[in-house]
């Protein structure tokens, strides 16, 4: 395998704990229209899709009265608003990792389907924003993942050719966006039950500490 010289991250799931957080805010939303998700229900069918996809398929399956442009623009609106006052959480190990990255000098980038306020948000509460050269967010792009087109331009932005280019994901959906633009994967998912429908993954792992570990000992960074 090819030594990376660049490493690109998505962030929700991947980087920083924040389903709790879109799951809460959904059903703020919803409960509007007498509608409340199920929280593994929502890990197995929305994360890691972009906002436009989920409030399209909650409007269908729920019968939401609410036009779509208008739901989109309340639940951007309500994910601002809750950020300023809810904590959220790094992943395990990511401080570490990121790190160690860090101070060897690697060139990181973000690639999220999260639009730039949201990140802006996130950065201010968890000081990640320090570690990376690019950030490339849904606000950037025409398609968002699972369409590869914010990694093509991650990887372009940066200078590299795309087998020097190592992506972290956590869900289907980047994971497809990353192979889609000819990118090694490695997925942390410390849900196992996850492992099988991600197994296109180069590699998959349960924490950082396991796929920076394996980085080390052979030697690819």
């Amino acid at each position: 395998m090819t030594k990376f010289k660049a490493l690109l991250f998505d962030l929700d799931g991947t980087l920083v704990d924040s389903e709790h957080f879109h799951f809460n805010t959904w059903n703020e939303l919803l409960a509007e229209s007498d509608v409340q998700l199920d929280y593994h229900d929502f890990l197995k069918n929305y994360a890691g899709i972009p906002l436009p996809g989920n409030a399209s398929r909650l409007k269908e399956l729920y019968v939401i009265d609410t036009s779509l442009e208008d739901l989109i623009a309340r639940k951007e609106w309500l994910t601002v608003e809750r950020l300023k006052t809810s904590e959220i959480n790094l992943m395990p190990f990511v401080q570490e990792s990121m790190d160690y990255f860090f101070s060897k000098g690697i060139p990181m980038a973000l690639v999220t389907a999260s639009k730039r306020p949201d990140v802006d948000e996130m950065f201010q509460k968890n000081g990640l924003g320090k570690f990376f050269k690019l950030l490339i967010t849904r606000s950037d792009v025409k398609n968002s993942k699972p369409d590869p087109e914010s990694y093509l331009l991650a990887v372009e932005k940066l200078g590299f050719a795309q087998e020097e280019c190592l992506v972290f994901e956590d869900t289907l959906n980047g994971l497809k966006a990353a192979k889609a633009a000819g990118l090694t994967c490695f997925v942390i998912q410390g849900n196992v039950d996850d492992h099988e429908k991600l197994a296109a993954a180069d590699q998959i792992f349960l924490n950082f500490e396991e796929a920076r570990d394996y980085l080390i000992v052979n030697d690819l960074i």
